[in-house]
């Protein structure tokens, strides 16, 4: 029988977030500084050492796989890096949270090589707003990214918005509307107050309940999907007749921890087992001392068995 990683609120975590990169070719306002200092090569995972450890987590039961960054399609040999991903056993499932600005040449190869879906983010659909949240982008080329997605079978496409208040909360319509005609999920993600914009973020945060009235107001009211189900963390609407989905991401005012089955590798090889907490267990410095692949699984399984109910927002814990 497989041994799979458990909590001690008996939680069976199977969804590793992998950090592929620490870097990013934009910089976003409520994401990282104009003038980011990113981690040397040597000190993050290499080719193999991530490959290694995508074997261990999937000998424990991880199936599900979402690549992120940084942008993980800056990192050399993304292709590659997807091909020997998609083809580890038990590896069901792999995605890809990307900012899109690369999509148009990659889509193809990268759907080729195994990745399944992509989650696209896009904040406004305002070339002039774009460019000044994430301070060096163009929003042709992320929707030329999104329109090479769908070409190659990459959907259901995901399209993720951070509302930032003061930056975009006034984009939000529009961003819904584009559910009626196409088939996509345009999910609104309030923004979570970590690292150096924590400050920033906690001022800013714009609630769903705010963002639902506000397209109301503006242009029809949304319906609850599913009962309030959760799909993946997001809570969906549609617009009577649509053909898509609205998304709220509310891990904020809505947190949904108890049904949290998510870690996450960093690109330096650490196993964090809540974004907004400091619990973590380093896999990477056993991992180049020698250890074997017996004793990686019950690092991360001693690791997991302390993953956090909960990110303590409400309680200013992070």
């Amino acid at each position: 029988m497989t041994t799979v990683a458990r909590d001690r609120f008996g939680r069976i975590i199977n969804y590793l977030r992998i950090s592929l990169t620490d870097k990013c070719n934009l910089r976003c306002v409520y994401c990282m500084p104009e003038d980011m200092i990113f981690r040397p090569k040597h000190e993050l995972m290499q080719d193999d050492e991530l490959h290694s450890l995508v074997r261990v987590f999937a000998s424990l039961g991880f199936w599900k796989i979402r690549l992120t960054g940084g942008e993980p399609t800056v990192r050399h040999n993304i292709v590659d890096i997807c091909r020997t991903i998609a083809g580890t056993p038990g590896i069901r499932s792999l995605s890809m949270t990307t900012n899109g600005i690369l999509l148009k040449d990659l889509a193809a190869p990268l759907a080729e090589a195994g990745l399944q879906r992509v989650n696209i983010s896009i904040d406004t659909l305002d070339s002039a707003r774009f460019r000044r949240i994430t301070r060096w982008g163009s929003l042709d080329d992320v929707w030329a990214g999104i329109e090479a997605s769908e070409r190659a079978g990459m959907t259901p496409i995901k399209l993720n918005a951070v509302v930032v208040r003061g930056f975009n909360d006034a984009d939000v319509t529009e961003l819904a509307r584009l559910t009626i005609n196409h088939p996509w999920q345009v999910r609104f993600i309030e923004m979570m107050p970590f690292g150096d914009v924590a400050g920033f973020a906690k001022e800013q945060i714009v609630t769903d309940e705010e963002i639902r009235a506000r397209i109301a107001d503006e242009f029809l009211p949304l319906q609850l999907q599913d009962d309030g189900q959760l799909d993946g963390e997001a809570r969906l609407f549609r617009f009577p007749g649509a053909q898509g989905d609205v998304g709220f991401i509310s891990s904020v005012t809505q947190p949904f921890c108890a049904n949290c089955n998510r870690a996450r590798l960093t690109a330096d090889g650490v196993l964090r087992l809540c974004l907004l907490r400091d619990k973590e267990v380093d896999l990477l410095t056993p991992l180049r001392n020698g250890a074997s692949e017996d004793e990686l699984r019950q690092i991360i399984l001693d690791g997991v068995w302390w993953k956090p109910w909960g990110h303590g927002l409400a309680e200013d814990v992070i």
